[in-house]
């Protein structure tokens, strides 16, 4: 009988020149490859990337097939690649080259099947039903936890306080007398209260903020178009929205944002504003009235069959390392091109992490205008990231580099394989919202909240999220799917991942077996068959991305 070994190396694409390792290599191994032999020149661990050939000092390196960097020193064949022998360099961009021709996936199988959403008059489809709670200031911060405070518990939507207890015990345990050192509180997953009194309504969602004032216009502006787009997002029913009333950020303007979005928005949108009302009191006794009757009347929306090109699938990555090119991010990119070729929507988002991969995208577009629209909007970003001093290839953090990410270039090119290989059909600007089936490119930071936030603004029901590190990261509107790039961090972080892509890297599973598995646990997602990790431990994260300075 052959025994099957495992890989412990891997060439993503011919044209590269290092390779990657599976698994820690030892300095001295001799590796064969391509009909010629080598040893190693250093200790290689997992997910780092050594050469192939001795390369000159100024010569190019090579990863997905693009260029990634230039070595600093000469490297003979076996060096480990690190940031002392390699710096940042991508290949330039220009017009779009050609017409680009795609090879959709088969999706028979899925043709007739469907998901159980929730129904808008405007034709869209919501995965969740919730009732969203917003300030357009900061100095309502502090109103809006008090209508947390009062809601949740009291309809049945508040988590166990586990912490709380544990604080609880801790007090009895000391007051005793008892030593505290080596006390240890059982492991568990949250548990939200049985007893919702609105069955249909998922949760009622609350967004803190420090934006609305005190910023540029246009920054005000910005978070308006993004809330406008939480707004008009299909898994929210209806929002309360608290006002101070003198903020750049007003009422109006988020009501025109929502117009442009959606001119016959028809879900109820309660305002209060603080500087209107008779005192403080008034003001959160009436919102909380009036919340409370939108939320019943939210609760007679009930899930119904649903088309799967009714879903809008948001790609994003964050804490990765050297496996989540070549596992997670294609298995996405994978599960993104059977969304699309169903018809659905899918938005690849984080435009410094595209960075050296433009060429590619920009072929990619359906027409020249779009191409141009991409270009634009890539070369603004990089001229403001520059005059800060901050360029691109500053972008990859310290965890990132020590798991073998280290040029942005080389980040960009895997993280790029979450948008899979279908056309560009549309490139949106940061607040702008989804308009048609296909992929679209949405201009966001690759800081993970200011991406996921611009997403779910975006119209985005359902999001996934790759990483190599563990990410803990949630929306309050928009389920977060978590998908690890090895089955080591899957093992270690179980209370964060929700999909392990790490049978890809042993060579269990192939990248298409793995994104069609994607598909189906979107399907029972959208279904409301079960939540995500971050949504049971309620990560609810809202960041905006500010552009302007504080005056």
């Amino acid at each position: 009988m052959e025994i099957q070994t495992k890989p412990t190396y891997l060439q993503i694409h011919a044209k590269d020149n290092v390779l990657v390792a599976l698994q820690d290599l030892a300095e001295g191994q001799f590796i064969s490859f391509n009909h010629k032999s080598f040893m190693l020149a250093d200790n290689v661990a997992a997910k780092h990337k050594f050469t192939i050939q001795d390369l000159e000092t100024g010569e190019e390196v090579y990863m997905y097939g693009v260029l990634v960097g230039k070595t600093t020193c000469r490297l003979p064949a076996g060096s480990l690649v690190t940031t002392e022998n390699l710096k940042h360099a991508a290949g330039d961009f220009s017009r779009k080259n050609g017409e680009y021709q795609w090879q959709a996936p088969d999706v028979s199988k899925w043709l007739n099947r469907t998901f159980r959403g929730y129904h808008r008059k405007d034709g869209q489809v919501g995965t969740r039903n919730y009732w969203l709670v917003l300030p357009l200031v900061f100095c309502e911060n502090r109103n809006v936890e008090a209508l947390k405070e009062a809601f949740l518990k009291e309809l049945g939507y508040a988590s166990s306080d586990k912490y709380q207890a544990q604080v609880r015990e801790l007090v009895n345990l000391y007051r005793q007398g008892k030593d505290i050192s080596s006390f240890q509180v059982e492991e568990g997953p949250e548990k939200a209260s049985a007893n919702r009194l609105f069955p249909n309504l998922d949760g009622i969602k609350f967004i803190v903020h420090d934006g609305g004032c005190g910023g540029t216009r246009e920054d005000a502006e910005n978070l308006c178009a993004i809330l406008a787009g939480y707004c008009v997002n299909p898994n929210v029913a209806g929002v309360t929205v608290l006002s101070l009333g003198c903020q750049h950020a007003q009422a109006s303007i988020l009501q025109e944002k929502i117009k442009e979005r959606d001119p016959a928005f028809a879900k109820p949108l309660l305002v209060f504003e603080q500087q209107q009302a008779a005192s403080e009191t008034s003001m959160l006794s009436a919102a909380i009235v009036q919340t409370f009757m939108g939320m019943a009347e939210a609760n007679r929306c009930e899930r119904q069959p649903a088309t799967l090109d009714k879903l809008v699938v948001g790609v994003e990555c964050g804490g990765s390392d050297g496996f989540s090119g070549i596992s997670a991010n294609p298995a996405v990119g994978y599960a993104a091109d059977l969304v699309v070729a169903l018809g659905g929507k899918v938005v690849l988002s984080e435009f410094p992490e595209l960075c050296g991969v433009e060429q590619d995208m920009i072929n990619r577009c359906v027409d020249e205008q779009t191409a141009e629209r991409f270009v634009r909007l890539m070369r603004e970003y990089a001229a403001r990231a520059e005059a800060v001093g901050s360029g691109f290839d500053m972008n990859p953090s310290p965890g990132n580099i020590k798991d073998g990410l280290i040029t942005d270039a080389i980040k960009s090119a895997g993280a790029a394989k979450k948008g899979g290989t279908s056309p560009v059909v549309d490139v949106l600007g940061y607040g702008q919202y989804v308009r048609r089936s296909g992929l679209t490119l949405l201009c966001t930071p690759g800081n993970d909240v200011e991406s996921t936030t611009g997403m779910a603004g975006a119209g985005c029901n359902v999001q996934l999220f790759t990483t190599g590190l563990g990410t803990p990261t949630g929306n309050p509107i928009s389920p977060v799917v978590k998908v690890s790039s090895s089955t080591s961090l899957a093992q270690r972080l179980p209370d964060i991942i929700d999909i392990d892509a790490g049978p890809v890297i042993s060579g269990e599973a192939t990248i298409q077996e793995l994104g069609e598995d994607m598909l189906e646990y979107i399907i029972g997602l959208a279904s409301g068959a079960y939540d995500t990790k971050a949504m049971k431990l309620g990560q609810d994260d809202f960041i905006f991305w500010k552009r302007g300075v504080s005056l």
